[in-house]
Formats: structure tokens, C-alpha cells, sequence
């Protein structure tokens, strides 16, 4: 436990002075602020910049605390998913190949250690952003719109949470496997163009963690059956834990391919 600890202490003091802990939640705070504050003054922008002519006249949708939680929710399935990939996607094949793991590979470690640290810190950082970012929305929805239950909205950002910390999981998974690059192509292709896919012809299934984004929204309307959420929930949680024990096969088995 003390040598996993250090591990610990090792990754924050990394993404510290690379300065993930800052500007991640910064990215995330910000489209959560822009977000409801956008579509409240979406009319008066359009009128002002539009170059409309002063008769025309139309008809904006009137939206709800909901709605705009979704909408920050979309921003953050393409945006903050491709953030996240790009900002730790060289996490452990990065180290591998600036010789960094060599002074950790010659010291008596855990290679599970050595991953859970790494996936306990990025999903420290990942979770705490995007919740930071949904509160700082609800402050603004409270402000600009209507009153939301924070039930729903803990719940909402609840299930949310779960898929992206499979995200990370895959994420980090795939860095243990191949180099950075591959890495990266891999975790876009698994993550946001499955999703592109699961969107079109997902109709055939109801059981994904693809999914859990579009139910997440489902705790808004109380008439929601969530069986399918709770499935799609189990089945992401095995899937994290095959791919946690995926990376750690993968971290052990390329410790050999380490730059020295």
C-alpha cells in the first residue's frame, strides 16, 4: 500500500506540473457556462449580428433547465471526449517511450499498482472536471432558466460519470497496448465513431455503454422505464473491470519495449 501510494503521489505531481489540473476543468467549466448562458441570449445575438431585417420575426424554441443539460451533455460527447483521449492517451505508452517507466520498472512495483494509480488520478481529474463543469451550468439554469431537481441532475451527471470512466478506461487500456499514436486512433475510433454508429443503427440493441449518455436523460421525465439503464450499466461496469485487467496484462507484458 505505501508503494502504491507513492504511485499515487507520483501521477498528481505529473498532471500538476503539466498542468492538466488546471486547464482540463477549465474546458470544462467554461462550456458549462457557455452553454446556458448562450441559448438564453441567442435571440438578442441573432437580432444584433444577424443582419436580420427589423420585420422579420421568428419564433425561438422555449427551452427548459433540461434541455440545456442535454445540450452541454452533447458538447461534452464529442468536445470533452476528444479532449480527454488527446490530453492522456500517451499516459502510459508515453512514459514507455521517453524512458520515464525505466526508473519505475527497475524498482521492485506492481504493475497493478503501477496502473490502477494512473487510472485512479485521470479519472480523478476527468470526473471532477465535468462535474465541475455541470454545476457551474445548473448555477447559470437556475439563474437564466427554471428551477431543475438536483436528484435528477445528480443522478443525470451519475450515469454520465460511469461511461466516462470507461472512456479512461479504454483510454488508458489502449496506451498500455500500443504506442501513442495507435492509441489514439483506436480510442476515437472506439469511443465517439461507435457512437456516430450506435446512433444510426442502434435501434437493434438496447444493452450498451454507448448508450448511457442518451440515458442518462432519462431521470429528467419520471415516466422513464430504466431497466435498460441499469443493464447498460452492469454491462459497462464488467467491461471496466476486463479492461482494467486488460491494461495491466498489457502494462506488464510491454515493460520490455521501455526506452532506456
Amino acid at each position: 500500500m505505501n508503494g502504491f501510494s507513492v504511485l499515487l503521489q507520483k501521477e498528481w505531481r505529473e498532471h500538476t506540473r503539466n498542468f492538466k489540473m488546471l486547464w482540463i476543468p477549465l474546458v470544462f467549466i467554461i462550456f458549462g457556462i457557455l452553454e446556458p448562458v448562450t441559448n438564453h441570449f441567442l435571440p438578442e445575438i441573432m437580432r444584433s449580428v444577424g443582419n436580420m431585417p427589423e420585420e422579420a420575426e421568428f419564433l425561438w424554441p422555449e427551452f427548459k433547465g433540461e434541455d440545456i443539460f442535454q445540450s452541454l451533455l452533447g458538447q461534452y460527447q464529442m468536445i470533452g471526449i476528444l479532449v480527454i483521449i488527446l490530453a492522456f492517451m500517451g499516459t502510459i505508452s508515453g512514459e514507455r517511450k521517453n524512458g520515464t517507466a525505466t526508473l519505475l520498472y527497475v524498482r521492485p512495483m506492481s504493475f497493478r499498482n503501477y496502473f490502477l494509480s494512473k487510472w485512479l488520478v485521470v479519472n480523478g481529474i476527468v470526473l471532477g472536471s465535468v462535474w465541475l463543469g455541470f454545476m457551474a451550468a445548473w448555477y447559470y439554469i437556475e439563474i437564466l432558466f427554471n428551477h431543475v431537481d438536483a436528484g435528477a441532475i445528480f443522478a443525470f451527471v451519475a450515469t454520465y460519470s460511469l461511461w466516462l470512466v470507461f472512456v479512461v478506461t479504454v483510454v488508458l487500456a489502449l496506451s498500455a497496448w500500443l504506442p501513442t499514436g495507435g492509441a489514439a486512433g483506436l480510442a476515437i475510433l472506439i469511443t465517439l465513431v461507435y457512437q456516430i454508429i450506435d446512433s444510426l443503427i442502434g435501434t437493434y440493441w438496447t444493452v450498451s455503454p454507448w448508450k448511457l449518455s442518451m440515458y442518462a436523460s432519462y431521470w429528467f421525465d419520471s415516466n422513464s422505464e430504466l431497466s435498460d439503464l441499469w443493464m447498460s450499466s452492469g454491462l459497462t461496469v464488467i467491461l471496466i473491470v476486463i479492461l482494467i485487467v486488460f491494461g495491466v496484462f498489457m502494462s506488464k507484458r510491454n515493460a520490455a519495449k521501455t526506452t532506456v
